[in-house]
């Protein structure tokens, strides 16, 4: 089966909500979790899935993007496999790409070379696992032209999502609905809702058909959700896929439809609290199912210096590679590769990026400190949010954001 589908990934989004961390970096380029980068994470589920062709559409800001991809995924060639970015190619005039299914339907080209039977579409910038294999298998066997990946939410919430309403039978979509107010309950739950999780399993020859209908379109908005799979809902070809059904070899009981859009400073940061707790949310262990990146060649992460009054201590936390803390406290914090907390500094419920510097004595508490961020000795960065407001970028639930390569006011 794995040969007859071409994976394609949409990775061409702006990710202006996620600003200052996507002012040079395309959105699916921001590092997550320590050493990863948020695309890591939909194509190793692809990879793990046995799925090895794989196309990563891109449009804004994609020179780091498309490095990561080529120095990072690179697959047996004499196999015929190959994660290959494709930016925007302008092989119907002079545009950018108008929307996903417009980035698509501009892409169509890949799709005839590779003549699959199937295709399937997913998002670049979530943080899950997911065997799609188990997807597709469901897809196929359900005859339908679509098939829409679905979460469940509490009902209350409806009006936040793209919601799927379904038949009686609980299988086919009878309705696709962008943040409706009267949302309906769904029938084996009526407190809760399907809403999309931008993931999709076609058809071929039903994909370009669709494709075809919607670039002639005028009036369309020329998106995935918002107009290929209402239309096909509209022809009782759409399906949809309970991601709770999922099944991910090695995964905990308790992290069983784990799924976060992380397109929001707020959301990005909760999503790494997950990560650090004793029982956490979403593990980064997990042997069978491995997220995958590049490796570098940094050394282990060190804590040094035990005189009392200077004890390097890390607890509830992330410490990638590379990273050191010494003689000072990092709590509930995730450190990237290189990043170096010096001697009676505290981080506490803090995201560190590549290279960070903390000097002695500084504060670092709630805070997002982009690759570089050089903080000063005795400097501090979330205790005064009113200052921090005047200076740096400050989210709806106060986390402290701080740009690229920027040096903290002292």
């Amino acid at each position: 089966m794995a040969t007859d589908v071409l994976a394609m990934v949409l990775a061409g989004g702006e990710g202006k909500r996620l600003m200052p961390l996507t002012a040079d970096r395309a959105k699916p380029a921001v590092p997550f979790g320590g050493m990863y980068r948020m695309i890591d994470f939909v194509l190793s589920n692809l990879v793990n899935g046995g799925y090895l062709k794989l196309v990563v559409l891109t449009q804004y800001k994609s020179h780091s993007l498309d490095r990561h991809i080529s120095t990072t995924w690179r697959l047996s060639t004499l196999l015929g496999n190959y994660v290959a970015p494709v930016p925007a190619q302008q092989r119907l005039g002079p545009r950018w790409f108008a929307g996903s299914a417009d980035a698509i339907h501009q892409s169509m080209n890949l799709i005839r070379d590779e003549a699959p039977r199937y295709v399937v579409v997913f998002g670049a910038d979530n943080i899950y696992r997911m065997d799609p294999e188990q997807m597709v298998a469901r897809h196929v066997e359900s005859g339908a032209g679509v098939t829409v990946a679905a979460i469940r939410q509490p009902l209350s919430m409806a009006d936040q999502f793209g919601v799927i309403e379904v038949d009686e039978g609980g299988r086919r979509i009878s309705a696709f609905r962008e943040k409706p107010t009267d949302a309906r309950g769904l029938p084996d739950a009526p407190h809760e809702v399907f809403a999309s999780m931008g993931n999709y399993v076609f058809t071929t020859s039903v994909l370009v058909d669709a494709l075809d209908r919607d670039a002639a379109d005028p009036d369309s908005k020329h998106d995935m959700g918002g107009s290929i799979v209402p239309m096909l809902v509209e022809r009782g070809e759409a399906g949809v896929y309970d991601f709770r059904d999922n099944d991910v070899p090695g995964q905990r009981e308790t992290e069983r439809g784990y799924w976060r859009d992380v397109g929001t400073l707020d959301s990005f940061y909760d999503a790494h609290m997950d990560l650090i707790s004793v029982d956490p949310e979403f593990s980064l262990h997990n042997p069978q199912w491995p997220i995958l990146t590049s490796q570098d060649p940094w050394p282990p992460a060190r804590t040094v210096h035990g005189s009392a009054g200077r004890v390097g201590t890390a607890m509830e936390s992330l410490l990638a590679p590379g990273s050191v803390v010494s003689g000072s406290s990092v709590t509930r914090s995730v450190l990237s590769p290189g990043a170096h907390v010096h001697s009676w500094a505290e981080v506490d419920g803090s995201v560190l990026m590549q290279g960070v510097q903390v000097g002695r004595h500084a504060v670092v508490r709630n805070a997002i400190l982009d690759k570089d961020v050089v903080v000063p000795e005795g400097a501090t960065v979330g205790v005064d949010l009113d200052r921090d407001r005047e200076l740096y970028t400050v989210s709806d639930n106060g986390i402290v954001v701080i740009g690229k390569g920027r040096q903290v006011v002292p």
